[in-house]
């Protein structure tokens, strides 16, 4: 297999180490995304509840208790209850965008090795025939149908890499970017019943 690739020339490197970086940020990625699953959508009413009844103490523990990104969010607006609903919303507005930066941290590295893994293949296609043709003017133009195939065959390799690198990568973002979006739509949600039982 490393024989084979090595036919493709220089550029298959950096396309391998782009397939490196891309399957490193999906995994990390997913592993990250497991607290994206809000286990219990009633904690803002449960909240809600607490403050009511004058039990800040106790609304803390439950956002903390809950271990996800809407107990953290939420335990900002806690922290400023008392204060004004425009405090409270501004905390969770603040909070809420520190968790989907942090969500989408990477993501825009994913997509630039999707965008430059096919170039770098067509680069190394296109220096591949440079260097066939070279060789055909060297000789003459006194080349066989199988010396021309073998040195295209091989400038090919590079760009079918980079195809193989592209996909998956820009597959695997779009889905990525897809997870974010609905999670933030749905904490957005949350946030804002918690707001209105508050008001």
């Amino acid at each position: 297999m490393i024989s084979f690739l090595a036919k493709g020339g220089i550029l298959v490197i950096p396309i391998l180490f782009c397939s490196v970086i891309a399957l490193t940020i999906v995994l990390e990625r997913l592993y990250q995304f497991r607290k994206l699953k809000i286990k219990n959508p009633d904690l803002p009413m449960e909240i809600q509840k607490a403050l009511k009844e004058q039990k800040t103490n106790g609304a803390l523990s439950m956002a903390e208790n809950s271990k996800g990104i809407l107990g953290k969010v939420l335990r900002e607006g806690i922290k400023r209850y008392g204060r004004g609903k425009e405090a409270i919303e501004k905390a969770l507005s603040n909070a809420a965008e520190r968790e989907v930066e942090e969500l989408e941290r990477h993501l825009p590295v994913l997509a630039t090795v999707g965008n430059i893994a096919p170039l770098l293949g067509l680069l190394g296609t296109v220096t591949g025939m440079i260097r066939a043709f070279m060789v055909i003017e060297r000789l003459g133009g006194r080349v066989n149908a199988s010396v021309l195939a073998g040195g295209i065959w091989e400038a090919m390799l590079t760009t079918a890499l980079g195809l193989s690198v592209a996909i998956p990568t820009v597959v695997a973002h779009n889905y990525l970017v897809n997870r974010v979006r609905s999670f933030t739509t749905t904490l957005q949600n949350r946030l804002n019943e918690f707001l209105e039982g508050i008001g």
